[in-house]
């Protein structure tokens, strides 16, 4: 098994030595007849007439007679499981069936009672879980979690002896925990998070447990005390957030515990020592309960800490505590903690530091000088501080994610910018002073002896009404065209508009249908104490306006805006039509914010407004690849968009406009971007489980962040679109279809079709030319693909090579790449590379820095 999917894929032909339909009541026509009637077609990985045992995530027994191992994860499988199919495979082992659209198990499944490892993960199969799991007794490993399983977690599951990794999280379990789980004392790991029990927790619990290392009970509404934990003598990770748990905090500490997540709560009582029970302690969280009195004197002893939350309790006023002793420290939160005194100076020794947020206490004096590199995250709100913002931090903003200094009496403003400039590009006031701002307005420019300057643009009036003028021409308020003039220009502008968005609707005559937009909730991953609402999406975005609309496409419209707390956002809404209900809906974008890499542009939250579904993603400053490429405007910008130019004092302190300086005209820049797109679909491929497809690879969703870094966006956005979008998302885009799908009989999308789309995006990066529609040397009828493949083939690649970067680097190096992506573009999907080769072939051409 150690090949794994392609490795296996490279050896399948020597497998296929003798060619016959399955017989029938065997494990070959069981698992046929399964695959068949759950859509999967007939594939090279599935030839159905080749003997069974050679399919893809198939494992036999030594005379190949019975299927020890089915591995069927992202196939794509849907509908009910059909009896007399897998529930027949009567030596199997272990089942992988997650991240697929089952909706039902068959009859006969609870006679697989060989099973050590089952895996329904990331489906939708509904109704209760039949009480028949006891026939399991073998069990190692169940994982059901995000489902939509209902009704009570049956009593059976006591005959599971064998369990030791439990995952039901993610579903509409209700009524209180059984006690038939105490029978589970083989246990090491329990999610039975953010489902909707109840009640209080089985006696004995804790003692039941003593092996457990990890339990996650989060986002239910069970009672208890904290006694209830003392006898977890292994447990690692502990949590138990957005329960009603009361007591003390403090005996649930036990030395073992590196991982402790107690907030939202009704924990009371001081916290004034900590002793040697906390000592592991690397995550804690206490946010949001109801602690009193002294915070602990001794927090510094907790050495190995990196993520510590208080925020949101009931303390004492306290002076700010000597943080700088926990030097491994990453995200520190005291908001809202009757903290008073300064903010020390010695703060800056915590190198690591990614967010600090002391928003909403007492503070005053000024702010010290922060020198912390790795600071994207700073809210200091809502207290009392003055003087100027250093200039340390000034000079982050540009690379920070959010920020807030608003409602203090900083001094910021005075004599930097004019009024107008402040009432449009900043919020949140105190006297007259806001200084919370948006960070694309700050842009890096390295002045003659190499040091930061920080300007902002003002934009001309004339010009301002110029453009909006023509925005206004271009697309009207309704976009209800009158006539056939109207239609041609709708039409020229969805050719023009670039990226995931492309399509003519009033996008906001929905908004309306929203109720009480006060009280839907607007959910952002990393700051879950922000209290933000669909309102608060409304103000962001100025309801939906087209002044800070970014970009239509096929599957709705995406906008511009600025959240509470300085965070930048790109917001899509998500029209098209989708089967899936609310909670599958959020289900699959929670999955989707989990997924993190420097190469993919991250979602940051979502919300579920009427019917609609709304990601919301980090703001990308320059842009998308393909106009970049092509030197087009990103979307439809405003004329308060100068995140493309470069802005600089002119001597009369003025402000002059510089011109946008071109990082894509060089080799070494272009082969950055082939290299970071190449590592984020290696990793959704190989580095997510189960393996994502994007399915929509293109140089208009690869986008720019603010350090030039390419960002892969759109990912596995398949299943929250629901019905319809996985057919048409496999027709491709034009220019980067697969020959695949050119068949009369369409293959289910794989990783080779994302193989076949990044070699055209390599392409397009090489010569600068446009997938279609392009100048080929006056040929007609030819594609990007078959005019590069062609030269390449006679050896000709440099005339394919764009003379903007021919000078900028080793021509050699550029050729090798036109040659990665001729084998990425390969007819055949058997014949082109994994993703995870293609890094690796990227890498041997890496221009040196120097070059």
């Amino acid at each position: 098994m150690g090949l794994g999917f392609w490795g296996y894929a490279l050896i399948l032909p020597l497998f296929l030595k003798q060619f016959s339909c399955q017989e029938p009541n065997t494990d070959g026509f069981f698992v046929s007849q399964f695959f068949k009637q759950m859509g999967l077609s007939s594939t090279q990985a599935y030839n159905f007439s080749a003997p069974f045992c050679s399919w893809q995530g198939l494992f036999c027994d030594s005379q190949n007679e019975h299927v020890i191992v089915l591995i069927a994860s992202g196939m794509g499988l849907s509908g009910p499981i059909p009896d007399t199919t897998i529930g027949k495979l009567s030596k199997l082992q272990s089942l992988d069936l997650s991240n697929n659209k089952i909706s039902a198990l068959p009859s006969d499944f609870w006679s697989l009672t060989t099973l050590k490892n089952l895996n329904l993960s990331f489906n939708q199969i509904s109704g209760s879980f039949a009480s028949n799991v006891g026939n399991f007794g073998q069990l190692e490993s169940l994982d059901i979690s995000h489902n939509n399983f209902s009704g009570e977690i049956p009593e059976a599951v006591e005959s599971l002896v064998s369990l030791r990794v439990l995952m039901l999280d993610h579903n509409g379990f209700q009524m209180s925990i059984p006690r038939g789980l105490l029978g589970c004392q083989s246990l090491v790991s329990i999610d039975l998070s953010f489902n909707r029990l109840e009640g209080t927790l089985p006696d004995g619990f804790g003692s039941a447990f003593s092996k457990l290392k990890i339990l996650n009970l989060a986002g239910n509404k069970i009672h208890g005390r904290d006694t209830d934990f003392a006898d977890m003598k292994s447990i690692s990770s502990l949590n138990i957030s957005g329960n009603q748990f009361e007591g003390s905090a403090t005996s649930l500490f036990k030395e073992s515990l590196e991982v402790a997540d107690l907030s939202k709560n009704r924990f009371q009582g001081h916290i004034s020592q900590v002793d040697s029970n906390w000592f592991s302690l690397i995550y804690l969280d206490l946010s949001e309960n109801e602690l009193s009195g002294d915070i602990f004197k001794n927090l510094t002893l907790l050495k190995k800490l990196k993520h510590l939350n208080l925020a949101w309790n009931r303390f004492n006023r306290w002076m700010f505590p000597r943080i700088e002793m926990l030097s491994g420290l990453e995200y520190l939160n005291l908001s809202n903690t009757n903290l008073s005194g300064h903010i020390p100076r010695e703060i800056s020794e915590l190198s690591d530091l990614s967010t600090l947020d002391v928003s909403r206490n007492h503070l005053s004096g000024q702010i010290p000088v922060l020198s912390i590199k790795n600071l994207v995250a700073m809210d200091v709100s809502r207290n009392n501080l003055t003087g100027e913002i250093p200039m340390s931090i000034l000079e982050k903003l540009p690379w920070m994610e959010r920020f807030n200094f608003s409602f203090n009496n900083l001094t910021f403003c005075t004599g930097k910018f004019s009024q107008e400039t402040l009432i449009r590009s900043f919020f949140g006031s105190t006297s007259s002073c806001p200084i919370a701002a948006n960070p694309g307005l700050f842009k890096r420019r390295r002045s003659a002896n190499g040091g930061l300057k920080l300007a902002l643009g003002v934009t001309l009036s004339a010009m301002f009404l110029l453009v909006a003028a023509l925005v206004f021409v271009a697309f009207g308020r309704r976009r209800t065209p009158k006539s056939h003039e109207a239609k041609d220009v709708s039409f020229k502008e969805e050719q023009s508009i670039s990226g995931p968005f492309s399509f003519q609707t009033d996008s906001t005559t929905w908004v309306a249908d929203v109720k009480q937009a006060n009280a839907v909730p607007v959910v952002i991953f990393e700051k879950p104490l922000l209290n933000i609402t669909f309102s608060d999406l409304l103000s962001a975005t100025s309801n939906f306006d087209r002044d800070t609309l970014l970009a239509e496409g096929k599957f709705g419209p995406v906008y511009r805006g600025f959240l509470p707390g300085g965070i930048h956002v790109a917001v899509k809404v998500l029209v098209h039509g989708s089967s899936l209900s609310d909670q599958e809906a959020a289900r699959e974008l929670e999955f989707l914010g989990r997924i993190k890499h420097p190469n993919l542009v991250p979602l940051t939250g979502y919300c579920i407004a009427g019917d609609q579904r709304i990601a919301i993603y980090e703001y990308m400053e320059n842009g998308n690849l393909q106009n970049l490429l092509q030197d087009l405007p990103f979307g439809v910008q405003t004329t308060d968009d100068w995140s493309t130019d470069t802005w600089e004092e002119d001597g009369d302190n003025g402000i002059k406009n510089i011109g946008i300086e071109g990082p894509v005209a060089t080799w070494r820049f272009r082969h950055m971007i082939a290299l970071g797109t190449a590592r984020a679909l290696a990793f959704l491929h190989h580095g997510c489980s189960p393996p994502m497809i994007h399915r929509d690879v293109k140089a208009s969703s690869v986008y720019l962040d603010q350090n030039w870094e390419p960002r892969l966006s759109d990912f596995g956005l398949a299943k929250v679109f629901g019905n319809g979008l996985d057919d048409e998302i496999s027709h491709g885009s034009p220019g980067y279809l697969p020959p695949e799908f050119l068949q009369t009989e369409r293959e289910l999308p794989t990783p080779k079709c994302d193989v076949y789309c990044f070699g055209v995006v390599l392409f397009e990066l090489i010569t600068g030319k446009k997938p279609i529609e392009d100048d080929y040397l006056d040929e007609k009828d030819v594609d990007l693909v078959s005019w590069v493949r062609s030269l390449v083939r006679k050896n000709q690649g440099s005339k394919a090579i764009d003379p903007k970067i021919k000078e900028t680097g080793s021509e050699d190096q550029m050729e090798e790449a036109l040659k990665i992506g001729y084998l990425c573009t390969a007819d055949l999907p058997s014949k082109r590379p994994s993703m995870q080769q293609v890094v690796g072939l990227l890498k041997d051409i890496e221009p040196k820095p120097n070059q």
